[in-house]
């Protein structure tokens, strides 16, 4: 059981997010699946809010790749890590497009119940991407600006 979770988590960042392919959505995720990001101001609630909440970030990040750092899972949840990586080619957040290539990192929790994802909670490194894209200053440039 534990296999088949890890390789049911495993194709959201991979065929979801990498390769563009939302068909998948459909397969993998419950009807009355629930996404829990902070950086979201409602929470997306079935396939077709997450669907849009794909393809606005795909949109800000068009050509974004996901690398799996590492998945586990024991009972019917699953927690992956991963560092995706992306052009900023789209608005995002009102922040019109730099054309700056970005890396974050983050971690997602999975609930699957009969085969289909029923619930995730994902966090990522929100301030280090806007730091990445100068809209906050890093603790380095914030460094160089004091007197002492």
């Amino acid at each position: 059981m534990t296999t088949e979770i890890t390789e049911l988590v495993r194709r959201d960042p991979e065929e979801v997010w990498t390769e563009g392919n939302l068909d998948v959505i459909e397969e993998i995720y419950a009807e009355e699946f629930v996404l829990h990001d902070p950086a979201a101001p409602d929470e997306p609630r079935g396939r077709d809010d997450y669907r849009d909440y794909v393809e606005r970030y795909r949109k800000a990040f068009p050509d974004v790749e996901y690398e799996i750092e590492d998945v586990i899972a024991e009972g019917e949840t699953a927690a992956l890590r991963y560092t995706a990586r992306g052009t900023h080619e789209g608005e995002f957040a009102g922040i019109e497009p730099t054309g700056d290539r970005v890396s974050v990192s983050g971690m997602e929790m999975y609930r699957v119940e009969d085969g289909t994802i029923t619930e995730m909670w994902t966090s990522y490194d929100a301030l280090g991407l806007f730091q990445e894209l100068d809209v906050i200053p890093s603790l380095e440039e914030l460094g160089e600006d004091s007197d002492g």
